[in-house]
């Protein structure tokens, strides 16, 4: 293989990717270092994407972005951060959106959901063999570290599963979630959250059998996104 197709070979993967997807949530931030950025949801027709329904803020990661692990094969420059536990910042890249959680028994979404109780718990522990994994803290294997699902304020009163580092590698980031925000100005440790109106409207939009998934980059990345998902148009 040469050089010049080894270059273009994630290229050629992530526009494999890119057609699967008919629901497209964009969410663009001005460089790797900001705290906020904006979403745009964006439904496939036969001529390419368009916009559904106007932008929004969202905060992210409290150091901004790295690029994670999921379905894209964007060529980060060498000097880019790469995600990692604990590290503050949200997942860069493309990734799938598996299922909504939340406190009630159930929501109005088509969603598979999840409701959390007081036993679930997100295990961020990467020594743990439930690392990455939303599971019943009775069936874990104890974890050294997680976060309960069900907590004592609204933050995920209500809520999406985003499939970051899906493999569960060790040390690259766990637990990446859509969730309500704490505040207008208030980053993240790692997802991205937004107004509880919001949400609500991403949930009830979502069908699983449009396969929808999430593009979350840096302004810096916006034309190679355009051009892998036609009809999109960066903030």
């Amino acid at each position: 293989m040469n050089n010049y197709t080894k270059l273009l070979l994630p290229l050629f993967l992530t526009f494999d990717l890119a057609h699967a997807s008919e629901q497209l949530i964009l969410i663009v931030s001005d460089d790797f270092n900001k705290t906020h950025a904006v979403l745009t949801r964006y439904e496939k027709h036969k001529t390419g994407f368009k916009q559904v329904g106007s932008g929004t803020m969202v905060n992210i990661g409290r150091n901004g972005l790295a690029w994670g692990i999921g379905e894209s094969a964007f060529l980060p420059k060498v000097d880019e951060p790469v995600k990692k536990e604990g590290d503050g910042r949200s997942p860069a890249g493309v990734f799938r959106i598996s299922k909504a959680f939340g406190y009630a028994p159930a929501i109005k979404t088509k969603m598979p959901y999840i409701q959390a109780d007081k036993k679930l718990i997100c295990v961020d522990d990467s020594q743990s063999k439930d690392y990455n994994k939303i599971i019943d803290k009775d069936e874990s294997d104890n974890p050294k570290s997680f976060e309960w699902m069900k907590r004592d304020d609204e933050l995920y009163k209500i809520g999406l599963v985003v499939e970051h580092n899906s493999e569960a590698k060790r040390g690259a980031g766990s637990c990446i979630f859509f969730h309500i925000r704490k505040s207008e100005d208030a980053p993240t440790a790692g997802c991205s959250a937004m107004k509880e109106e919001d949400l609500n409207t991403i949930i009830r939009w979502l069908d699983p059998a449009k396969e929808p998934k999430v593009l979350q980059i840096p302004s810096s990345y916006c034309s190679e996104a355009e051009t892998l998902y036609n009809g999109i148009i960066c903030p």
